[in-house]
């Protein structure tokens, strides 16, 4: 029996490295029906209405790694009615659920800031949920760039 080399063992693992990543991105990349879902199971099949939603997205991300996000929802936040949860989905990313928020009526405000990791050129959709049963939605293209070079 022939020993493995470790030139072969190492050319090896990369083949299979590089057929598991092609296989990967080939098939995993979320779709818009996939985030449709997400939204539809955070608002119950309850259609949301658009407004009311501010998102502060860089129109061109020439690093998808670090794209910065603001969301800020134009809502009382009292006790009787406020936002009680909002959620973020980017259509194009493997997975298309990107994060949740909760409120209560001492925050104040319903706002949020952070960075997202975006995969590809999509749309990010923004969805709030209200204490009262009500549902607000927003969406905003983000074209992602590879290296500056347009994507």
């Amino acid at each position: 029996m022939r020993q493995l080399s470790r030139r072969a063992a190492l050319a090896l693992g990369a083949g299979t490295a590089a057929v598991t990543l092609v296989g990967w991105r080939g098939g995993a990349w979320a779709t818009p029906q996939a985030a449709g879902a997400d939204i539809a199971k955070f608002t119950g099949g309850a259609v949301p209405e658009k407004g009311k939603i501010t998102i502060e997205l860089p129109e061109i991300a020439e690093n998808g790694n670090t794209v910065p996000l603001s969301i800020s929802v134009d809502a009382p936040m009292t006790d009787a009615d406020y936002v009680s949860d909002v959620l973020v989905v980017a259509e194009g990313n493997p997975n298309p659920g990107v994060g949740t928020f909760h409120f209560t009526p001492m925050s104040g405000k319903a706002e949020a800031s952070t960075r997202i990791r975006l995969a590809t050129t999509q749309n990010i959709v923004v969805v709030a949920k209200t204490s009262s049963g009500k549902f607000y939605t927003a969406q905003k293209l983000v074209k992602v760039t590879i290296g500056g070079c347009g994507g």
